[in-house]
């Protein structure tokens, strides 16, 4: 079993060494492999007994490795202890480490009783199935954490993704198992024959899969010439203290000093300002249904209007009072005095001049933060202890569908992306399928301080400009924030930590790309795969007990 151990702990460094943000993708063609041969091998020695734990264990060590060290930075994040001081919280790192882990080991032993059952080719074709069903998974439940899907592996590497246009990440997910798939049919059966033969093919067959895609795509993005008219945008990076600053300061004076910002960095030909995630208005929230009302609101239309064409887009803290319980949404908490009822919001808006206000609600809400998933069923059981790392402490309210901003004055079309709702492919086609011909994204990265947790959320994030050829204005809190171009690359950047303004010109394109109006084709071709797969196998074993038990 130490051979199996060392092939199990491989994978897991293979995978490691692989992602972003500063790992080499050419590693996750052979990241599955090691496993995927103590699979095979424990599989075929009779001697062992129990060979379904044995494997569970070994993709558990595994995958425990991968998710372990690629999100070590999220225990960087801080709750109160018994004292009321800061503290490192080790529960919003362990709970997702273990849970990924756990599920991801579920899908592994899955394809391992579907190959023991129904073959190696139908498990060789089942693993990719459910592997990028359980991706798709993670994209839609409660309990969403679509951090480790495969796709993202190339977010550094973007250029090696441009027909992303077309499959999205799932097109990179289907790359990657291809290939280690081809590695370890061609790997075993060198192994078992020892003809050099086919190591030849391994590495014919290895890199052409490889060398082809990468090829392609680099004609692709030479090629590319980015559309629409041009956009003239300033970005703002206040970089608040998330923990001693931005929630305890007086919310006029964070306004004031976001506001001589971006009065100080405004140029004549500035059509919109962009402020990062919950910006305004700071530890308090703006009442929707009196928002024309607030003071800081008036402000941002009294300096707006000076200006005929320019927006102020900004993320917001909004809170919605209702005065009957029986009024109240499925996501309302009730406050302190027991009678009313109210939901909170991590949303975006829109003020400028004359125009009415727009408002979105961010709908991807980020799992024992901003939502407790599966309210009904979990609260009883493990209580709101998994709301106390960072962000809100209550379940926040959402919109069903995605909207989009527009304005009486320019062609901007603008798609309100909030902080986690950018790692969201199908997600954000929703946007520009509903016009948006320019993607905001507003941020807040600072929880977990210089770590890789902010690069990531950048490159995942840039992703997005690849899919829907939509350029991306990103303000981020602490940083990086950035403008993007259609071909993902990060053409303007404020460096983490540093408080500042960057303006930034970016073209609108108003194409739909393949991928826009289709979505995520492989992700439902795989989920078909794998119910046809799974039926298969389950009438292969009910024919076998009618068979043996006829004789």
């Amino acid at each position: 079993m130490k051979k199996y151990i060392a092939y199990a702990i491989l994978s897991g460094l293979l995978l490691t060494a692989g992602w972003p943000s500063h790992g080499f993708p050419l590693l996750l063609f052979i990241g599955f492999v090691p496993l995927m041969l103590a699979e095979h091998q424990i599989t075929q020695r009779a001697e062992f007994k129990k060979k379904g734990r044995k494997i569970f264990g070994l993709s558990y060590l595994a995958f425990f490795i991968w998710n372990a060290i690629v999100i070590w930075w999220l225990h960087y994040a801080q709750e109160t202890n018994a004292n009321g001081d800061l503290q490192n919280s080790w529960s919003a790192y362990l709970i997702p480490v273990f849970a990924n882990s756990l599920f991801m080991s579920i899908v592994f032993q899955l394809y391992h009783v579907v190959k023991t059952k129904a073959g190696n080719l139908y498990g060789l074709v089942f693993l990719p199935a459910i592997w990028m069903s359980f991706d798709k998974l993670t994209l839609n439940w409660e309990l969403t954490w679509p951090w480790f899907n495969l796709g993202n592996g190339f977010a550094k590497y973007h250029e090696w993704v441009q027909w992303y246009e077309y499959t999205g990440t799932f097109g990179g997910a289907l790359w990657i198992w291809i290939v280690n798939i081809i590695v370890f049919y061609y790997l075993t059966a060198y192994i078992n024959k020892k003809e050099i033969k086919y190591l030849n093919k391994l590495g014919i067959y290895a890199g052409l899969l490889i060398a082809v895609p990468i090829g392609l795509s680099y004609i692709m993005y030479a090629n590319y010439e980015e559309k629409g008219k041009a956009l003239d945008v300033l970005i703002l990076q206040p970089d608040l203290d998330p923990y001693n600053e931005k929630y305890m300061k007086d919310g006029l004076q964070i306004y004031d000093e976001l506001k001589q910002l971006a009065l100080k960095n405004i140029q004549p030909k500035t059509q919109f300002v962009v402020a990062p995630e919950t910006a305004v208005p700071g530890s308090s929230a703006l009442i929707f249904d009196n928002m024309y009302d607030d003071l800081i609101v008036q402000d941002i239309q009294q300096w707006t209007s000076t200006k005929n064409d320019l927006h102020f887009v900004t993320g917001a803290s909004i809170m919605r009072i209702y005065p009957m319980s029986s009024l109240a949404s499925e996501t309302a908490s009730v406050m302190k005095d027991g009678i009313t009822w109210y939901d909170a919001y991590n949303s975006a808006l829109q003020i400028g001049g004359n125009d009415s206000i727009e408002v979105y609600h961010k709908s991807k809400l980020v799992p024992g933060v901003e939502i407790f998933p599966y309210r009904n069923y979990l609260m009883p059981i493990i209580g709101e202890f998994m709301l106390n790392f960072g962000g809100t402490t209550k379940t926040l309210g959402v919109q069903p569908h995605r909207s989009v901003f527009k304005n009486n004055t320019n062609t901007a079309t603008v798609a309100p992306v909030i902080c986690y709702e950018s790692i969201y492919g199908d997600y954000t086609t929703e946007y520009v399928r509903e016009g948006a011909n320019v993607i905001f994204t507003m941020t807040n990265d600072s929880w977990w301080g210089s770590t890789d947790g902010h690069r990531q959320l950048l490159l995942y994030g840039n992703l997005r400009a690849i899919e829907n050829r939509r350029a991306i204005v990103r303000s981020a809190n602490s940083g990086i924030s950035a403008f993007v171009n259609q071909r993902g690359d990060i053409m303007k950047s404020l460096p983490y930590g540093e408080q500042g303004a960057l303006n930034g010109t970016i073209l609108m394109n108003s194409e739909l790309t393949f991928y826009t109006k289709y979505g995520d084709v492989i992700a439902r071709i795989a989920l078909l795969v794998m119910g046809i797969i799974l039926a298969y196998t389950l009438a292969q074993k009910l024919l076998y007990k009618q068979n043996k038990k006829k004789i």
